[in-house]
């Protein structure tokens, strides 16, 4: 996952479901990561405890990293370092960009979450944050969204920094273009990939496809 560069091309960013058996879900991991292109998983486990979750990462770090893939930790710095994650992803509500960098490091990844504000995403990138996150641009049933951009915010983005931008929420295969037409450089999908008929990995091939068609 590149720092702080737009991508050439959108890249696909997975979050893990909320609820997995990390033993099981290791096979949909490899699955969706040999189906084609992916930037970044982040494990998301809201509900777990601290050990189960440290498991969790256990368990599929190693998927994720023997294929060059970054692994994100969902809102807890401490739970990135310990883990041995490759950065994190923090929310408005959670642990503060400064207090993530100072544990983990000028190496570490770094995304903040900024709805659809650009002043949150401004001052995210001033301190140094790898991505901003925008959304959720559409309906979803995975989190409760607090906001409901529209892609223009996107499109502005790009014209006021060089710090890369995940969009967020509902994104679907048949929905993206809109997405990587206005210049997110990641698309963050949940159930489009986990819940996909045919599987993981026919689902990331299927998103694959979706963006290069849109990127011409």
């Amino acid at each position: 996952m590149p720092k702080e560069k737009h991508a050439e091309t959108c890249r696909l960013y997975l979050i893990t479901p909320p609820k997995i058996v990390p033993n099981a879900f290791k096979v949909d991991l490899a699955a969706a990561l040999d189906g084609g292109d992916v930037a970044c998983v982040q494990l998301r486990l809201k509900e777990a405890s601290r050990d189960d979750i440290l498991k969790a990462a256990e368990v599929l770090i190693p998927v994720a990293q023997e294929r060059d893939v970054a692994f994100l930790m969902n809102d807890d710095p401490e739970l990135a370092k310990e883990s041995g994650c490759d950065g994190v992803h923090i929310g408005q509500q959670d642990a503060s960009y400064d207090e993530a960098r100072n544990l983990l490091g000028d190496e570490a990844i770094i995304g903040v979450t900024c709805h659809d504000s650009r002043h949150l995403a401004m001052e995210a990138a001033e301190k140094g944050a790898d991505y901003v996150a925008f959304g959720a641009f559409f309906p979803t049933n995975t989190k409760a969204a607090k906001a409901h951009p529209e892609p223009e915010i996107l499109k502005a983005w790009n014209m006021m920094t060089n710090v890369q931008s995940v969009a967020i929420g509902g994104i679907m295969q048949d929905n993206c273009s809109v997405l990587v037409e206005a210049g997110a450089d990641f698309l963050a999908v949940v159930a489009a990939v986990w819940d996909y008929a045919d599987g993981p990995a026919a689902a990331v091939k299927a998103f694959n496809e979706a963006i290069a068609a849109a990127s011409q």
